[in-house]
C-alpha cells in the first residue's frame, strides 16, 4: 500500500501561491494516517518549506518519482510518470487547446488524473473548490478597477483609495478598506454624472456569493433586473447608494421560439434552443461582475458586435470584472486572461483593440485568472478544509484494480478523468479533443 505523497512546487504562474495541503493538514494526515509527505521546495509558497518541515514533511528539490502528487494549477509536460496519480486543476474538460498536449502526455504515461473541478456529491455539487475566493478577489480587484478608470476619466472617488487584493495583508485588511470605502460614500456620496451607480452580478453560487460578500461592505440596496430597466438616470436618486442586481439564468437567455417558456433544466440540456437576452441591461450597468460559469453552448452575455454598434465615451459601463474569464467567451471583449502583474485592459469597440492599463478609450477589463491566489493563505486553508478527508484514500489507492472496483470516495472517483491512461465512463467524450 502507498503511503508517499508529494505536494509540488507551483510554476505555472508567476504569482501563483496557494497549496493543495497546509502544513497544518500535513502534520494531521501524517499522524493520523502514516503518510509520507515529500514537498517540493518553493520560495514563494503561501507557506514556507520551513513552516511544512515542522509539520513532518520532507523537502525536496522535485516530487517526480513520488507515486501520487497534489497539485493545484496545471503541470509541465516532463513531470508525468507512468503510472502515477495526479491530481489539479487541469482545465481540459471544455476541450481547451491550449492544454491538449499535456493531457495526451498523461494518456501516453498511463497516469491517473483527478480534476478537482469534478468532484461533486450526488447532487453534482462542487465540495471541494476556491470559487468563493475568486469572488471575493475579483470583487476587490474590480471596485479597485472602478477607481482608477474613473480617475482617468477625471473623477475622485473613494474607490481610488483601494489596492489590488495582493496587495493587502489579508483579507480582514481588504474587507476594513471596502468598509471605509463605504462609510465615504454615505457621508459625502457619489459625482451626480455617475448616478445611479449599478453593479450587475451574473450567478449565484460560490463565486457570486463571494462577490457579493464584498459588495455588502458598501451601501448597497438590491433591485431586480425588471426594476433595473425602469431606474432612470434622469430621477432624482440619492448619491449616497450603489444599486446591485443579480442575474440568473432566465435574465440572461430565453426560447427562440416565442410559445416556449423557459424552463432551467431546458436550457441546461438544450441551450440551442435559447437566444440571448441580456444586451437590453448593459446600458443600464456601471459595472458588470461577471461570476456565472459558461461554455460555447450558451448565449453570450456581450458580443462585440452589440458593442460596436451601441457604445460610445457617454455609455455607462465603465468596467468589467470578469471572474469567469473565458477568453472570447460569455464576454466576448474578454480577449484574454490577465496575470496579477498585468491585470486590466481597456478595450476599445470602435477598434476592437486593447491597451494594457487605464487609459484610454472603452471599457476597463479585470479577467484576472487565479484570482484566488490575490488571498493565497485564506484560499489555501479553506480548500484544505474541504480535500483533508479525501487524502488518505487518494494516496493508499490501488489504482491497478479495474475502474469498478477502485475504493475511492464516490466525489472523487466522479473527478477521475483518466485511469491509468484510459478516459473513465463520465469522460470518454474527451477522446475526441486528443
Amino acid at each position: 500500500m502507498n503511503k508517499k505523497v508529494a505536494l509540488r512546487y507551483e510554476d505555472r504562474f508567476k504569482m501563483e501561491r496557494r497549496v493543495a495541503i497546509t502544513p497544518q493538514h500535513v502534520a494531521k494526515l501524517s499522524k493520523k494516517y502514516d503518510l509520507d509527505f515529500y514537498v517540493e521546495t518553493s520560495d514563494k509558497r503561501i507557506f514556507t518549506d520551513a513552516e511544512y518541515e515542522a509539520a513532518g514533511a520532507k523537502i525536496v528539490d522535485n516530487v517526480n518519482n513520488i507515486p501520487v502528487i497534489f497539485g493545484v494549477k496545471e503541470m509541465p509536460l516532463d513531470i508525468f510518470q507512468p503510472n502515477h496519480t495526479y491530481i489539479f486543476f487541469s482545465h481540459t474538460i471544455k476541450g481547451q487547446p491550449y492544454n491538449m498536449p499535456f493531457l495526451k502526455r498523461m494518456v501516453e504515461q498511463k497516469v491517473n488524473l483527478i480534476d478537482y473541478e469534478k468532484v461533486r456529491d450526488e447532487h453534482g455539487r462542487r465540495t471541494i473548490f476556491f470559487g468563493k475566493y475568486a469572488g471575493l478577489a475579483g470583487m476587490i480587484n474590480t471596485l479597485w478597477t472602478l477607481g482608477k478608470r474613473l480617475k482617468e476619466k477625471g473623477f475622485n472617488t473613494p474607490f481610488e483609495h483601494l489596492k489590488q487584493s495582493h496587495k493587502y495583508n489579508s483579507l480582514d485588511e481588504a474587507k476594513t478598506a471596502v468598509s471605509k470605502v463605504g462609510m465615504e460614500i454615505v457621508q459625502n456620496g457619489l459625482p451626480s454624472e455617475l448616478t445611479p451607480m449599478v453593479i450587475g452580478i451574473t450567478g449565484y453560487g460560490n463565486v457570486s456569493h463571494g462577490a457579493q460578500e464584498i459588495l455588502s461592505l458598501l451601501p448597497v440596496k438590491e433591485i431586480s433586473p425588471k426594476e433595473l430597466l425602469k431606474l432612470k438616470s434622469n430621477k432624482i436618486l440619492p448619491d449616497n447608494v450603489i444599486y446591485k442586481t443579480i442575474f440568473k439564468e432566465h435574465h440572461l437567455a430565453t426560447p427562440k421560439t416565442n410559445t416556449d417558456k423557459f424552463e432551467l433544466q431546458d436550457y441546461y440540456q438544450h441551450p440551442e434552443k435559447y437566444k440571448g437576452i441580456f444586451k437590453q441591461y448593459i446600458d443600464k450597468l456601471t459595472v458588470l461582475v461577471n461570476a456565472m460559469y459558461w461554455d460555447t453552448r450558451y448565449p453570450k452575455l456581450i458580443t462585440n458586435e452589440y458593442l460596436k454598434k451601441h457604445y460610445n465615451k457617454n455609455h455607462k459601463l465603465i468596467a468589467i470584472g470578469d471572474i469567469t474569464c473565458d477568453p472570447k467567451g460569455s464576454i466576448e471583449c474578454t480577449t484574454n486572461c490577465t496575470t496579477i502583474e498585468n491585470p486590466v485592459f481597456v478595450f476599445d469597440p470602435k477598434t476592437g483593440k486593447q491597451q494594457d492599463g487605464f487609459k484610454g478609450d472603452g471599457i476597463a477589463i479585470m479577467g484576472v485568472d487565479i484570482l484566488p491566489s490575490e488571498l493565497p493563505r485564506e484560499s489555501s486553508i479553506g480548500f484544505s478544509n474541504a480535500l483533508f478527508d479525501y487524502v488518505n484514500e487518494i494516496v493508499t489507492c490501488d489504482y491497478s484494480a479495474s475502474y469498478e472496483d477502485l475504493k475511492l470516495p464516490a466525489p472523487i472517483k466522479r473527478a477521475l478523468i483518466l485511469h491509468n491512461g484510459k478516459f473513465t465512463p463520465e469522460f470518454s467524450y474527451m477522446e475526441k479533443y486528443l
